[in-house]
């Protein structure tokens, strides 16, 4: 292959690179493991978060005593004005993944039908949040 043609694939290959990077998406994991303590500011976090970085990708992952707020009827227990099925469901909207450890489901002895519309399931939390950051490079914050 004669030179010209090395380096213009080349060039071709590093602008393809820097085009892809100029377009990554951020990607962030919440971890939600104590809902009383960390749900109402962990969506009053995403919900900033978004505001102000739309295209944030955001998996909310929630094990242990975190899956309470995304159960049927759950409030803050200090404000029980605040209905957290409303506040995921405009997360939800914008693009946000509510994630519930089958773990926790089976130790604590919960139904799947227990939870709201907008939650999934995932078998481990924990191990969830491991693939996210090790496989899929997300970003770990816990409210």
């Amino acid at each position: 292959m004669p030179i010209f043609l090395r380096r213009l694939a080349l060039f071709a290959a590093l602008l393809f690179l820097a085009l892809g990077a100029a377009r990554a998406q951020d990607k962030v994991v919440y971890h939600i493991d104590n809902a009383e303590a960390q749900a109402t500011r962990g969506l009053r976090n995403i919900r900033n978060h978004l505001d102000v970085a739309p295209d944030t990708k955001i998996v909310v992952v929630t094990h242990a005593e975190g899956i309470d707020f995304l159960m049927e009827g759950a409030h803050d227990k200090k404000n029980p004005n605040i209905e957290y099925a409303s506040l995921v469901s405009a997360l939800k909207a914008r693009g946000v993944r509510f994630e519930v450890c089958e773990i926790t489901l089976k130790t604590r002895g919960i139904a799947r039908d227990k939870f709201i519309m907008d939650a999934e399931f995932t078998p481990s939390g924990v191990v969830r949040i491991g693939q996210l950051q090790a496989r899929e490079h997300y970003a770990y914050i816990k409210p």
